[in-house]
């Protein structure tokens, strides 16, 4: 762990950095995953489960009953917890569905705005080191407010070929339309152009690793929609003197375990803090069955000293966290100031894992500096929106000269011609009827 005490402007760029990794043989790699996935299809797809998950399957479609029988194989309280995430998640979600509106810009132009689905939406689940039942939720549920025809899950499967039942449980319940097990970077491609078995998809959403983050971004790239720019999962804790430090070293854990590339940071204008939550890191570290991992993680950890809360908020919204907890007595006032954060969480009672699975937000959320320019999911992700323009007769005798001129200091002469046409014709023939004017 790095401890920075008021670092100067110039140091901000370096100290926002995330985890470094070797990006171009990374591209390489999933590029040739991707190239062998939508030339073989279904029969590269096992081959790949093999090499990389050391599995045989036979069929990668997960049949039907084994997602209705799912229930049957969860503790009562798994299944009752999950259940009362839905209803949060689902409540927040339905108020986010956007409407249709209709406006009239000025006499005889009335224009509108209708949100449609996609129709097909692909939605990848990590299973690897953490089966990710939560994540079914929180992308599964939209999909389904939003009127999605169509919902694709692939997930990969456990070391005996099985999918965990909480995957199949949340999918059930959330109206997900197939599950296939098959995980990667090899996924993202079979739902990027389809196979045999795996219907190609129109757009993809789900985190996972730097090969499912790179697999969608060469998805994106060849004409297939994404949900965001995902990576390693990170939190920027802001915390005073009225939080316990051990709520702190959880917070900044509960991130460093999701993998080795996770990176945490606490700020804080108070330097006596940072001492005492180390010392809860060491403590709560030795806990963890995800040890090692957090450990890996930790060696990102930055805990930066500022000397006000200005300065903070500003390196806050340069550094654009995915995960933001002001744990501090002036939280309010501080969330007044936040500008770039995937999602923030305030007081001393607001764990950033509250979030991760139940308050009702959405945890698929913008990383790597993105939540500059990109927000997390929500209901109108998964829709999209056409524009409708009508236009009376009298309508276009009013804004017919502005387009023709306009049309004319451009130099598009058949644009202009467009809108002349017809205003001839309503000078010329504005008493005919359309049987007459075609004789």
């Amino acid at each position: 762990m790095e401890i920075i005490i008021n670092p100067f402007i110039e140091e901000w760029e370096q100290l926002c950095s995330r985890p470094l990794f070797e990006n171009r043989k990374l591209e390489n790699d999933v590029r040739s995953i991707m190239e062998a996935v939508h030339q073989g299809g279904d029969k590269v797809l096992k081959e790949y489960t093999r090499k990389f998950d050391g599995i045989e399957i036979d069929d990668l479609r997960i049949p039907e009953e084994e997602i209705t029988g799912a229930a049957d194989f969860l503790d009562v309280r798994l299944r009752n917890a999950i259940d009362m995430a839905y209803k949060n998640i689902e409540t927040f979600h339905a108020a986010q569905k956007p409407s249709e509106i209709t406006v009239t810009t000025m006499p005889g132009v009335e224009c509108s705005m209708r949100y449609l689905p996609v129709e097909r939406v692909g939605l990848y689940i990590p299973g690897g080191t953490a089966p990710l039942f939560s994540t079914v939720l929180m992308l599964a549920i939209p999909a389904r407010i939003a009127g999605c025809k169509e919902i694709v899950l692939c997930t990969p499967p456990d070391p005996s070929g099985k999918i965990h039942p909480a995957i199949l449980y949340a999918a059930h319940r959330s109206s997900v339309t197939s599950v296939f097990r098959i995980g990667g970077a090899q996924a993202i491609a079979a739902m990027a152009r389809g196979t045999e078995s795996i219907p190609k998809v129109d757009k993809i959403f789900g985190p996972g690793n730097q090969w499912v983050t790179m697999a969608k971004q060469l998805a994106a790239s060849s004409g297939v929609s994404i949900d965001l720019p995902a990576g390693p999962s990170e939190v920027a804790v802001i915390a005073d003197s009225s939080v316990p430090p051990e709520f702190i070293a959880a917070d900044l854990l509960s991130q460093a375990e999701h993998g080795a590339d996770s990176q945490v940071m606490l700020l804080t204008t108070n330097e006596k803090i940072i001492e005492a939550v180390i010392v809860e890191i060491e403590r709560l570290l030795n806990k963890l069955p995800r040890r090692d991992i957090a450990e890996k993680s930790l060696k990102f950890c930055r805990m930066i000293v500022f000397r006000e809360y200005d300065t903070l908020m500003n390196f806050v919204n340069t550094y654009a966290p995915e995960h933001l907890i002001i744990a501090t007595t002036n939280h309010r006032e501080l969330s007044g100031k936040v500008m770039n954060a995937g999602s923030v969480f305030l007081g001393n009672y607001t764990p950033e894992s509250a979030g991760d699975y139940a308050s009702g937000t959405n945890h698929t959320l913008p990383t790597n500096g993105f939540a500059r320019a990109w927000s997390g999911v929500g209901t109108a992700d998964f829709m999209k929106r056409i524009s409708f323009q009508e236009i009376t007769p009298e309508g276009l005798q009013s804004l017919g000269p502005v387009v023709e001129f306009m049309a004319q200091a451009e130099e598009l002469e058949a644009h202009r011609q467009a809108v002349k046409v017809r205003l001839d014709y309503l000078v010329n023939k504005k008493n005919l009827s359309w049987d007459q004017s075609i004789h």
